[in-house]
């Protein structure tokens, strides 16, 4: 299982952000009357830890300079991975359309945060079980912007206290745990778990961020560069 990649994620319906091969999820029915969390959606490349490998975005993705770090991350981690799980968070050491900057204070705590654990079941953990194994392996976990109860305006209330100069979007997920799906289709859905709400208008340059130099993105005053 260590060659399966993300799952992809549905948008939000109010999500301005849905490009012409993204999918939208059509109401908000799975999450009414749960728990749920809301993440920062972050701008850089979503990412798998193994016991015995580390790749961005899909399995077969190639070398990229910009992953250089990103692979000592892992070998220091990689012995306190179990067989058969994974981890999975964003890659952020290249910038891409959001610059994370001391100046404009979204600085990184590290180039890796971590949003994800799968066990050997092929199952995505609970929320706080993923938090609980993150900090075993000493992952930053991505910032929280709400932890509770699902209400009708929630999605507009972190939509409204979002900072579209220096923020992606957002993430919502069930706090409890859920398989990986299976098949295609409507059956292949990540369970109507997990969905995203994304900027319009996200990418504004037409090549792509890894045809170009390497621009690493900046770390918070104090924080160790090391993998």
């Amino acid at each position: 299982m260590d060659d399966l990649k993300y799952p992809r994620t549905y948008h939000l319906p109010t999500s301005p952000g849905l490009q012409s091969d993204d999918k939208r999820m059509p109401d908000l029915a799975p999450f009414q009357g749960r728990r749920v969390i809301v993440t920062e959606k972050m701008d850089g490349e979503c990412t798998t830890l193994t016991a015995t490998r580390c790749f961005a975005r899909s399995p077969d993705s190639g070398y990229h300079p910009s992953r250089d770090w990103l692979r000592a991350y892992h070998a220091r981690r990689a012995a306190h991975i179990p067989n058969d799980w994974r981890v999975s968070g964003e890659y952020l050491y290249a910038r891409h359309s959001i610059a994370y900057t001391r100046a404009s204070g979204n600085a990184l705590q590290s180039y890796f945060y971590g949003f994800g654990v799968w066990d050997d079941r092929n199952t995505l953990l609970d929320w706080d079980t993923t938090l609980e194994i993150l900090a075993m392996l000493e992952v930053e976990p991505v910032p929280v912007l709400y932890d509770g109860p699902f209400g009708s305006d929630l999605v507009q209330n972190v939509v409204a206290g979002l900072d579209m100069s220096r923020q992606e979007g957002f993430v919502i997920r069930l706090a409890e745990q859920m398989p990986y799906p299976a098949g295609t289709g409507s059956a292949g859905r990540f369970f109507d778990g997990i969905a995203k709400w994304v900027r319009g208008n996200h990418v504004t340059s037409e090549r792509h961020w890894m045809a170009g130099p390497v621009i690493p993105n900046e770390l918070r005053e104090g924080s160790d560069a090391t993998p």
